[in-house]
């Protein structure tokens, strides 16, 4: 090999390096990776904005992400599958409800945990639950009751 070559080659296998170690930095530190821990489900009038890869979070603080959303076939209400983290025991009557960061923020899905002894078992369903607020439909009935009024 000639020298200019060889350089090439060496500067290359560092580009290559960083990169690697870039992707895999990057990986570990984002919402991209799973989480290790169990499963449970609530069901909800109205899951806007709640996808696969959606945050969990108590507290603010995220706790899980949200494996799928489907509709009941019979109920006709939201089902949504999602993870939160084995180190948290969380009680039978926890409330789930669909949160916005902000006014105009993204979603996610906001657990608050009760008081009961007993815990939820992975599987379980979320009994307590407050759907999304379309702010949409908030505006205009503001504004139609007040048309009403005149």
């Amino acid at each position: 090999m000639e020298k200019g070559h060889t350089f090439e080659t060496v500067v290359g296998l560092v580009v290559l390096a960083v990169s690697i170690w870039f992707f895999q930095y990057v990986y570990t530190r984002s919402s991209w990776q799973g989480v290790d821990g169990y499963t449970l489900t609530a069901k909800f009038d109205l899951a806007d904005g709640l996808t696969e890869g959606t945050d969990v979070k108590i507290s603010g603080i995220r706790v899980g992400k949200v494996s799928s959303t489907s509709v009941d076939p019979e109920t006709f209400k939201a089902v949504v599958v999602f993870s939160v983290s084995k180190m948290l025991k969380l009680p039978k009557d926890t409330s789930a409800s669909v949160a916005t960061e902000g006014l105009f923020g993204s979603r996610y899905l906001s657990l608050t945990p009760g008081g009961e002894e007993e815990v939820l078992e992975p599987g379980e369903e979320i009994m307590d639950t407050t759907g999304s607020m379309n702010l949409e439909n908030l505006i205009s009935k503001f504004m139609f009751s007040q048309d009403n009024k005149k």
